[in-house]
Parts: structure tokens; C-alpha cells; sequence
């Protein structure tokens, strides 16, 4: 996951109010059910230490959710008085509502409600051009259209040559509506850094386009089997993300089982473990972070500083690195702004993992590294 959208968070010093809701109920009750939420979340962060300033804020967002249409939920962090974040989710929290007031906003739930979240590009393709469509845990947005060559583009059944040539022509104009469409998809599919490509229509149509992709473009695209008009495409558009959500957890996670052994000059690829996840924080090394959620390592209490890259295991190592503050912190929190800071992309286990798996890595966090 691309972690560059919590940057607001990291611009201004905690404390934080962090409060996950569960909007996938909706019953005749809801509005007041929320009402009654917010202020109970109010009173729950005031009694952690909150200022009232924040916790009125937070209540407003919670009690604005009254009539909310989301399917799932909402985070809100709030600083100061003021709500700073507020993401839509992608599943509901496992608990119906939580509410945390630390010195690092409580992010690392983020990984698995928000998913590795695979913004995907949905290509409604026929004979005359093709929708563009932006699809992500969030919503879905038009992403443009191609109007291809409108003459000629239907067959006819005769065998007389000038009918043939006519059938000819047919098929090249389909060839070129095809590549132009194909072209079109790549250049968004790059421009909107989106990571699938998914391809909806006839059978034919879609392997002409797909045939037409660039081969690295090809590697990220499937086809769906039902058509623009099936009211069974949506879960089939959403399966398809799932599908790939699970086997990029599943390569993240092989890529640091291989690398988490020593190479022949002693280094490692990879580590786990919060003293050498911090060491390697510190050091600016890290590549890529893995986090469970369920690990115990993740409520493990580390320091930080004021930096993101002042973190230590002990206070005292703070003060050694010239740090005269230090504050107790969550140690998947504190990994994840070092992270955000270095622009280090963060992945969810969880998907790569069956129910009855131990939990990789280690302790729940891990990280690939730049360089042993």
C-alpha cells in the first residue's frame, strides 16, 4: 500500500484521536444508534485524556455518519480540535467501533480495512471503442472513452468478392479500434498508477484488445467473464481485486521468506523482530514493510522522538542519539510514519495467509531491506 495519503497526520505533533466506525449496519434505528456512538466515542477519548476540543470534533464527524450511505466505515483522526483525516473503508472494523488517543495516530488498522486496496481499471470494451472506469475500495470514477472508426464494423454473411473485401475491411477497422483502445488503457492504466486492468465484453473484442496490450500491461490484466449489462459484473470486478490483493500479499510475503535468510557474505534481505525493524528504521533501510495486525509485536511499546526516524527500543537509546523528547508509542504505529516519511510502502500479511497459519512474519513485523 502506498502510504503517501497519511502524510496530513505526520505534519503536525500528537496527540491524536484515532476512532474506526462501522457504518455496514443500517437499520430503521441507525440515526439514533450513531448519535448515541459519537457521544459515547467523545466520552471514551476524553476519559484516555483528549482535550474537549477534539473530542467535540470527533463526535461531530462520528454523529455527521447518522445518514451516511458507506457500506463499511469510516476513520477519522482528529488533532487539535480538528478532524485531519477522515478515509472511507473497505471492510468494516472487526470491533464495531474503537476509539484511541496516543501520541502517533493509530494507523496500522488502515492496512487490512483499507486492503492493499488494488485500484483497478475497468475497460468496457466493444467494437466501436471502449468506457474507462476507475474503480477502488473507495468508488469508481469515469477515467475517459475511445470512439474508434465507426465505418465499417459489421459483417455480412456473403462470399462475392466485393463482400469479402467489405468483411476485410471489417476486420481491420476492429484491429484498429482495438490497438487504439489498448493504447489508451495503457497510457491511464500508468497515469492513474492503478495496479489491474480488467477487461469487459465480448470474448473476442477482449482478446483483440488484450492481444493489442503492451506485454507488460498484459501481465496485470484479466478478462471478466460477464458482460457491461450483468448484474453479476460488480462482484465479479470485485473478486478479481480480491484475487489480486491475495497474490500480492503472497508475493510480498515469499519475496521476504527468501530474503530473510543470511547470504554467503553474512547480510540479510530482510528483518524481523522490533529491535532490528527499529535499527533499520533508524538507518533508513528499509524497502518494504509487513504487518499482521493480529502479531503481538505490533502492540509492542517502543520510544520515539520528534523525528520519524527516532525510534528506540529503550528511552535511554533516544537520549544517545540526541533526543531530549521521547514519548511511548505502538511499535507498528511508529514504524508505519518512519515509513510514510521515506516514501516506504507498507503491506497486510493477512490476505497470504491461511486461518490456521502462524503468524509471518515473526512477531508480526518484518520488512524487506534496501541493502543487508
Amino acid at each position: 500500500m502506498d502510504l503517501a495519503f497519511l502524510q496530513p497526520l505526520y505534519e503536525r505533533r500528537g496527540p491524536y484521536a484515532s476512532v474506526y466506525v462501522d457504518t455496514s449496519r443500517h437499520t430503521q434505528d441507525t440515526p439514533h444508534e450513531r448519535h448515541l456512538t459519537a457521544q459515547a466515542v467523545a466520552r471514551e477519548l476524553a476519559s484516555q485524556g483528549a482535550d474537549e476540543a477534539t473530542c467535540e470534533a470527533v463526535r461531530a464527524a462520528v454523529d455527521g455518519l447518522q445518514h451516511s450511505g458507506e457500506p463499511h466505515g469510516r476513520a477519522i483522526f482528529a488533532h487539535d480540535g480538528e478532524v485531519v483525516l477522515d478515509p472511507s473503508l473497505a471492510r468494516p472494523p472487526l470491533r464495531e467501533t474503537t476509539a484511541v488517543w496516543a501520541p502517533l495516530p493509530h494507523v496500522s488498522p488502515l492496512l487490512n480495512l483499507l486492503g492493499e486496496d488494488p485500484t483497478c481499471l475497468v475497460v468496457y470494451v466493444s467494437r466501436r471503442g471502449a468506457d474507462l472506469e476507475l474503480r477502488s475500495a473507495l468508488g469508481s470514477s469515469h477515467a475517459g472513452e475511445v470512439v474508434g472508426s465507426q465505418w465499417p464494423l459489421h459483417r455480412t454473411s456473403s462470399s462475392d468478392w466485393s463482400e469479402r473485401h467489405f468483411q476485410l475491411a471489417v476486420e481491420n477497422t476492429w484491429e484498429r479500434n482495438a490497438a487504439e483502445v489498448a493504447r489508451e488503457a495503457a497510457a491511464c492504466l500508468e497515469e492513474m498508477r492503478a495496479d489491474l486492468l480488467i477487461l469487459v465484453g465480448e470474448d473476442r473484442d477482449r482478446r483483440t484488445v488484450r492481444d493489442a496490450l503492451p506485454q507488460a500491461v498484459r501481465e496485470c490484466t484479466v478478462e471478466a467473464s460477464h458482460g457491461a449489462g450483468s448484474r453479476l459484473l460488480d462482484g465479479e470486478v470485485e473478486d478479481l481485486r480480491a484475487t489480486h490483493e491475495r497474490q500480492r500479499a503472497e508475493a510480498d510475503l515469499g519475496r521476504f521468506l527468501a530474503a530473510r535468510g543470511r547470504d554467503p557474505q553474512g547480510g540479510a534481505g530482510a528483518v524481523e523482530g522490533v529491535p532490528a525493524l527499529v535499527e533499520a528504521a533508524r538507518e533508513h533501510r528499509i524497502d518494504e514493510l509487513l504487518v499482521h495486525p493480529d502479531g503481538p509485536d505490533g502492540h509492542r511499546q517502543i520510544w520515539i522522538g520528534e523525528e520519524p526516524d527516532q525510534l528506540a527500543v529503550r528511552r535511554s537509546d533516544l537520549r544517545i542519539l540526541g533526543e531530549q523528547h521521547a514519548w511511548a508509542a505502538r511499535a507498528d504505529d511508529a514504524l508505519l510514519r518512519s515509513a510514510v516519511a521515506a516514501g516506504t510502502p507498507a503491506v497486510s500479511v493477512e490476505p497470504a495467509l491461511e486461518d490456521d497459519s502462524p503468524v509471518l512474519p515473526i512477531g508480526g513485523l518484518g520488512a524487506l531491506l534496501r541493502w543487508s
